[in-house]
C-alpha cells in the first residue's frame, strides 16, 4: 500500500483492495545442505521470473516447506514483490505455533487452507535440484549458479534488510567472520534489522566478532538496501548484498549482486564472489576504477494537468522492455523533490535509451511498455513524475501491484492490456483511449482494440481526482 492508501485508511475508515487469485507452489524433497533459504527464493526466481506470478496471492506448500523455519519463511516471503506476487504464505508448522504461542504468552489458533480451496495453477517444485544462486545486476530474477560468477571481484558487501537482517543472519555472518579480516580495499556492511537483533548481537558477542574483522556495522534499518543509512556504492563499484533488489540504482550508482549472507561475508572476506566452501587463504587485491558522473538536468517546472475526461488521445511512445521498475521511472536519488512541478524533468532518468525522455517527452503524450511496468519500490513519485510532465496515460501489458495501486489512487490514467503485443500500434502513432469501455483506436491505420477497460472502483476514483479527492 501506497501512502495515500494509509492516508485514506485514517480519513475514511476503509480502503478498496482488488482480491488476488490463489496459486499453489508445492516444495517437494529436501533441499541440499548448502541451499539456504535466500537461495530458495532465487531459484523460484529462476523459474518464474518478475511477472509470470504478477497479482497472485501464492501458497507454499510440501515437505520443503513445512520444515523451514520462521526466518526461512520470512526471507522467501520478503521477496513476493520481486516474483510479481502480492503475498506469499505459509501454513503454520507447529514449532511455529508453538513458538508465537510462547513469544505473545497468547494461544496462537493457527489458520489454514480450506480441503476444498481453489487454485487457477498448482506447480509442483523439486528442491532437491536447488543451487546456490546468486542474482546479477540489474534484476533480482536474473539468477545464475555461484559457480557462473565465481571469481567476480567486488569493492563492497552488504548483510541486513528485511530480507536477510534476522538474527539467523547475523550468526551466519559471524560463522564466516569469526578470526578472519575484510579483504583490502573492501567495505563490509553489516546492519541488524531491528533494535531487538542489534542488542542481542552484543549481548552474544556477535558485535566484536564483525568489529574485529573489519566490517562497518551501523543502527537498526534497511540501509543499504534502500540506498540510505551507512552510505550508496559509487560508480563502477560492484557490491554483493543480501538485499532484496538490485535494480540499477536502488543501492548507489553501482552493480549490486544479490545473494546469501554466507556468500557474502565469504566474498568480503576473499574480495570476490565465491562460496563458504572456498574462500582463500589470501584475499585478491585490486584497484576502484572510478568513471565520470552524469550531470544534472534543469528544471522545466512543468505544470499539474487537471482534465478528468474519460476519452483521451495523444502520440504514442514505445517502450519495449519489461520490468522497469519505480528506480527507472523516478530514480531514489531525487525523492528529497516534494514539488509536483519539478518531477517530470526526472522521468525515466535511470532508464537506459530513455535518459531524454522528458526533454523530448510532450503534453498529452502516451506511454505504451511492457509486463510488471512499475515494478520494485513503492514511490508515489513514479506516478507524479508523468503527471509532472502532461503524460495522460501509461498502458502496460500489466502493471506491478503497487504501482497501480498508486496511480488509481492518484487518479493517474493506467490500463492493463494483456494483448498488447496483437496491437498494431507504433512509436509515434496517435491513438484514442476510452477508460470506461477500454477501447483503443489506431488514428493512422483506424484498427480497434480493446483492452481491459476501468474497474467501477477505479473510475470512481477517476472522476473524485483521487483517493482523497471530493
Amino acid at each position: 500500500m501506497g501512502d495515500m492508501d494509509i492516508s485514506a485508511a485514517w480519513h475514511e475508515g476503509k480502503v478498496w483492495f482488488k482480491v488476488p487469485h490463489s496459486v499453489k507452489i508445492i516444495l517437494e524433497g529436501s533441499v541440499p545442505e548448502n541451499v539456504t533459504s535466500k537461495d530458495i527464493v532465487l531459484n523460484l526466481l529462476k523459474i518464474f521470473g518478475a511477472n509470470s506470478l504478477l497479482g497472485y496471492s501464492i501458497e507454499m506448500e510440501g515437505p520443503a516447506a513445512e520444515r523451514m523455519s520462521l526466518d526461512d519463511r520470512i526471507t522467501v516471503s520478503s521477496m513476493a514483490t520481486e516474483m510479481g506476487a502480492i503475498i506469499i504464505l505459509f501454513a503454520p508448522s507447529a514449532e511455529i505455533i508453538d513458538y508465537c504461542s510462547k513469544i505473545t504468552g497468547k494461544e496462537l489458533k493457527p489458520l489454514f487452507a480450506d480441503k476444498d480451496a481453489e487454485y487457477l495453477k498448482t506447480f509442483r517444485i523439486d528442491v532437491t535440484r536447488f543451487r546456490p544462486m546468486v542474482a546479477r545486476p540489474g534484476e533480482p530474477h536474473d539468477t545464475v549458479d555461484i559457480t557462473d560468477v565465481t571469481g567476480t571481484k567486488i569493492d563492497s558487501a552488504f548483510i541486513g534488510s528485511c530480507t536477510n537482517g534476522r538474527m539467523s543472519d547475523m550468526y551466519s555472518a559471524a560463522e564466516i567472520l569469526r578470526g578472519r579480516k575484510v579483504a583490502p580495499a573492501v567495505v563490509l556492511k553489516i546492519v541488524p534489522s531491528t533494535d531487538s537483533i542489534w542488542k542481542q548481537c552484543l549481548d552474544e558477542g556477535l558485535i566484536t566478532i564483525f568489529k574485529d574483522a573489519g566490517a562497518l556495522v551501523s543502527n537498526a534499518g534497511c540501509a543499504g538496501c534502500a540506498a540510505g543509512q551507512v552510505g550508496q556504492n559509487g560508480a563502477g563499484e560492484i557490491t554483493i548484498s543480501t538485499g532484496n533488489r538490485n535494480f540499477p540504482g536502488k543501492q548507489g550508482k553501482g552493480s549490486v549482486y544479490l545473494a546469501s549472507p554466507a556468500v557474502v561475508a565469504a566474498s568480503a572476506v576473499a574480495g570476490f564472489i565465491t562460496t563458504p566452501d572456498n574462500i582463500p587463504d589470501s584475499p585478491a587485491l585490486f584497484s576502484v576504477i572510478k568513471k565520470g558522473e552524469k550531470s544534472e538536468k534543469q528544471a522545466q517546472g512543468q505544470s499539474t494537468p487537471e482534465t478528468r475526461e474519460e476519452i483521451l488521445e495523444g502520440r504514442v511512445w514505445i517502450i519495449s522492455k519489461d520490468n522497469i521498475d519505480t528506480d527507472m521511472i523516478f530514480h531514489n536519488r531525487y525523492l528529497a523533490i516534494t514539488d509536483i512541478r519539478e518531477m517530470g524533468q526526472y522521468t525515466f532518468d535511470n532508464l537506459k535509451g530513455f535518459e531524454d525522455f522528458s526533454k523530448k517527452a510532450g503534453k498529452g503524450d502516451i506511454v505504451i511498455a511492457g509486463k510488471n511496468f512499475g515494478c520494485g519500490s513503492s514511490r508515489q513519485q513514479a506516478v507524479d513524475c508523468f503527471v509532472s510532465l502532461g503524460i495522460q496515460a501509461v498502458i502496460a501489458e500489466s502493471f506491478g501491484v503497487i504501482y497501480e495501486r498508486n496511480a488509481i489512487n492518484a487518479a493517474f490514467p493506467v490500463i492493463s492490456a494483456p494483448a498488447l503485443n496483437e496491437m498494431n500500434i507504433a512509436d509515434g502513432d496517435q491513438i484514442r483511449l476510452n477508460l470506461k469501455t477500454g477501447e483503443i483506436v489506431n488514428l493512422n491505420n483506424s484498427e480497434v482494440y480493446k483492452t481491459l477497460p476501468f474497474s467501477d472502483v477505479q473510475l470512481k476514483v477517476y472522476r473524485r481526482g483521487g483517493l482523497l479527492g471530493k
